[in-house]
This record gives C-alpha cells, sequence and structure tokens, in this order.
C-alpha cells in the first residue's frame, strides 16, 4: 500500500504474522524489501523517506527508515541479486534459520538436508539438525478416469467429468495435482488448455493399463539443472557411480521385503542379495551392473511367492514375466510399474530434469530414462509391497483376471481397487533413514530427485540414495 501525504509516498509492507523477534523487530530481507520499493519511488518522482512493515497478526507498523546506509546495503544486494542470477549459481543454504521452518520453498531448498548431507555432518543426530518438511503429505492428489466414454470438461474452478452429458463427479483444481487417463477418455480443448495453464499434468494410458505419454505445459525453467545432467550422463564414469548407487539401493531394499514378509525365508537368500549388493557398489560397467541385478532379481523374485499367504493360495507366481505379463501377479506388477514410472517422470519434470536422459538405462527413442532409473529403489518398497498387500488382504482374487494363453488382464473393478491401494501406499508416511523425519513415498520421490540434482551440480558429494530399515 502507499500512503500520501504533504508531498511524500510512504510504502507500508504488509505481513500476515507477527512481529519477528529480533533486534528492531525485522530482518535484513524485510528492510531491503521495503527499501528497494523506496527506491523504485523515488527514481519515478516521488519523494520518499521511509516506509512501513505492517504485520497483521500484531496489528503494529514497524517503521524503517531509509538511510544512507540501509541504500548502500540495498543497492549492493540488487547487484549480487543480479549476479547469482546471470551466473545461476545457486547460494549456500543457510544453517539453523528460522526463517527456513517457515518459508514455503523449504520443500525446494532443502537447507537442512544438504547441510547435513555435507560430511561434517555425517556422523551427527539428524533428530536434532534436520527439521521435518512440511506438509508431510502433497495437498492435491492424483484423479483416475478409467470408465469408457466419460468426457471431462471445465467449469470455472473445477474439473467435470460427465458421462452420457450428465456432470458425475467435479473436482477442484486446487485439489488435483495430475490426470490420468486409462482408455477412450474425451478431454476437452478447454480442460487441456487449463490443465497446461496450471502445470497439472494428463497422463494416457491404454484400457489395459498400457503407459503411454504425458501432456505436459511449458515445463521448468531450470536449465542450469539439466546442463549438469547432461553433463554427468556424458561421463561413462560418472553415469556408473549413479547407477551402482541405485542398483544396490535397490537390491537391498528388495532383501528388507522379503526379510519382513517371507514366511520362511532361507539364510543363503539373504547372503546372496547382500552379496550381490556389495558387488553392485563396485561394479566396473554399466554392463557387469546389469548383469548382477538380473542376478539379483532372479534371487528375490523366485522367494517371492513366499509373501503370499493364507487366502493367496490360488495366486501361482513362478517367475517375472512381462510384455504381455502371463499370469494375474505380473499382470500387477507391470500395471504398478508403470504408474511409478508415471510418477517419477512428473517429478521429475516438475524438478526440471530432462526426465528421458539417465544414468542406469541408457537413451532410447521414447524411453523415460531417468525415471526409470529414480523408480529402481522404490519398486519393492511401493509396487511390489502394494501387491502382496492386495493378495494377502483379499483385495483381488483371481476371478478379477481374463487369462488367456497369450496373457492376464485386469478386470475394470479389480484395476479400481489396486489403483486406490497403490494411492495409499505412496500417501503412507515413511521415516528417512537419513534426515529422520517422517514423510510420504510421493513426497519422498520429490525429496530424492531434488538431492540428485544438488548432486550432479556438485553441492553435495554423494549419490543420494534410500534405503529401508
Amino acid at each position: 500500500m502507499l500512503e500520501a501525504s504533504d508531498g511524500k509516498v510512504t510504502p507500508v509492507d504488509y505481513k500476515r504474522g507477527e512481529i519477528p523477534k529480533v533486534a528492531g523487530g525485522l530482518y535484513p530481507p524485510e528492510r531491503v524489501q521495503l527499501c528497494a520499493q523506496g527506491l523504485i519511488l523515488r527514481e519515478n518522482g516521488y519523494v520518499v523517506e521511509r516506509g512501513y512493515v505492517y504485520f497483521v497478526a500484531s496489528r503494529t507498523r514497524v517503521p524503517v527508515e531509509f538511510d544512507d546506509e540501509l541504500v548502500a546495503f540495498t543497492r549492493t544486494q540488487a547487484r549480487e541479486f543480479r549476479r547469482v542470477v546471470a551466473e545461476g549459481e545457486r547460494p549456500a543454504p543457510l544453517v539453523d534459520s528460522p526463517k527456513c521452518a517457515g518459508c514455503s520453498l523449504s520443500g525446494i531448498c532443502l537447507p537442512d538436508e544438504l547441510n547435513w548431507l555435507h560430511t561434517e555432518h555425517a556422523e551427527a543426530d539428524p533428530s536434532r539438525r534436520v527439521r521435518r518438511l512440511q506438509p508431510a503429505r502433497p495437498e492435491a492428489l492424483p484423479l483416475y478416469l478409467q470408465k469408457h466414454g466419460l468426457q471431462l470438461g471445465v467449469s470455472g474452478e473445477t474439473l467435470q467429468v460427465r458421462e452420457k452429458g450428465q456432470v458425475v463427479q467435479e473436482v477442484r483444481f486446487i485439489d488435483v495435482s495430475q490426470v490420468n487417463l486409462l482408455g477412450n477418455i474425451q478431454v476437452s480443448t478447454q480442460g487441456i488448455r487449463e490443465l497446461c495453464t496450471r502445470d497439472i499434468p494428463i497422463g494416457w494410458f491404454s484400457g489395459g493399463g498400457w503407459y503411454y505419454g504425458m501432456t505436459v505445459g511449458m515445463g521448468h525453467k531450470n536449465i542450469q539443472l539439466r546442463q549438469a545432467q547432461f553433463r554427468k550422463a556424458a561421463s561413462s564414469r560418472g553415469s556408473l557411480k549413479i547407477a551402482r548407487a541405485m542398483v544396490t539401493s535397490k537390491i537391498l531394499n528388495c532383501r528388507t521385503l522379503l526379510r519382513r514378509n517371507h514366511k520362511d525365508l532361507a539364510d543363503e537368500r539373504r547372503v546372496e542379495l547382500k552379496r550381490y549388493a556389495k558387488q553392485a557398489a563396485t561394479a566396473g560397467s554399466v554392463e557387469s551392473l546389469l548383469g548382477i541385478e538380473g542376478m539379483a532379481a532372479r534371487v528375490y523374485f523366485g522367494e517371492f511367492s513366499g509373501m503370499l499367504k493364507g487366502r493367496a493360495l490360488p495366486f501361482e507366481f513362478n517367475t517375472r514375466n512381462r510384455r504381455p505379463p502371463r499370469d494375474p501377479v505380473n499382470a500387477m506388477l507391470s500395471f504398478l510399474y508403470a504408474l511409478l514410472a508415471k510418477d517419477c517422470q512428473i517429478t521429475l519434470q516438475a524438478v526440471g530434469f530432462d526426465p528421458y536422459l539417465g544414468f542406469y538405462h541408457q537413451p532410447k527413442y521414447g524411453k523415460p530414462a531417468l525415471a526409470l532409473d529414480l523408480m529402481e529403489e522404490f519398486r519393492p518398497l511401493v509396487c511390489d509391497s502394494t501387491v502382496v498387500w492386495v493378495i494377502n488382504n483379499g483385495v483381488v482374487s483371481p476371478n478379477d483376471f481374463i487369462v488367456t494363453t497369450a496373457a492376464a488382464t485386469m478386470k475394470p473393478e479389480a484395476r479400481k481397487r489396486l489403483i486406490e491401494a497403490y494411492e495409499r501406499r505412496m500417501d503412507s508416511l515413511v521415516t528417512h533413514p537419513t534426515f529422520g523425519y517422517r514423510v510420504s513415498y510421493r513426497r519422498l520421490l520429490e525429496v530424492q530427485a531434488r538431492l540428485l540434482g544438488r548432486y550432479l551440480q556438485g553441492e553435495i558429494d554423494h549419490v543420494p540414495t534410500f534405503q529401508t530399515r
């Protein structure tokens, strides 16, 4: 707000919170912001001597005099800001700053996490250093539509789902993180345009659950991150280091899932998986890593049926098969892997990566290689555990599938229940083994993607991975 009196103009900056408990009642950024407003007014011919910051919760104004010292400091900060932007240099994260706790960008900046991952903090207690991310779960959730003939349109601030011209469901835009369409479902031009404008991606699937691709808006503008990604991908040594960490973490998470759920896991199988994890950590090439992962997968899926209990006996699982899957268990695994790949691709694009250039999965036309990289360590924890849960709890039965000599296909109602179970798993809270706080798996994907970006840009010195305990 601007107040004018006796030929002078006074800017008033409104803050919704209370007055900070610091000397003078203001932090330096608040003084600089107000002074910058005053300098702009001066350069446009107004007489400005001071300004005020009004804190709504305290109902109090704090005066700020635009003296020579503050003006000089503000101009210095403006020059430094322009330099940082021009050079693409990210400032170092703040250390234990009270400003970070209430900042809406702390989930992007990750100041506590980056400071923790520096070598000097490696042996400290994370519970005293890393503050919990807020919120632990994203408030917006995915929307899935799979009934043939539905139409998706827009009305004001809501998405409308219509069937035969009648509105059957309305969802507010602010409650939607992504839209997923399975089968022949129509979206209006206005709907596509509005979803692109709001950066809400549209995922396209076949009626059988095959993931075709995605419609997104203009995308992220972080070209520096993509340059770092391309530089690292061009280095065989750099790519191998990242690939080793991802595969090692995946094998250890597979081992953990078996230990938690297998009714009678032989000791030699646990030893084998641990040995393969150690071999993956020191593999000399991506080709060797592929072989090690394949041998570990053979052991893991060879014991997979041991996690299916009681009422799950009608389900048979002998080995992993795909394209197409030939039994109900593989059909569910393939479908959930497609959903997870879609979520990883959305996350990577939101962070600023190119999802088609990976480090472990090699570039191939139309293959989101980096999304497949990111999902490796989450396959057993999210997808495999969901399949085990729906089978063991009777959420699905063999009658929910159409099985032929060529393939196994889920019926629509079974797919709906499987999607619900997957989303509950993605929404469940898990304790981060490094930082000690609890976040949902969906939020965890974003944290890991952002930390990978910081590794590529040289801000942390080791590849971030997630291994559940």
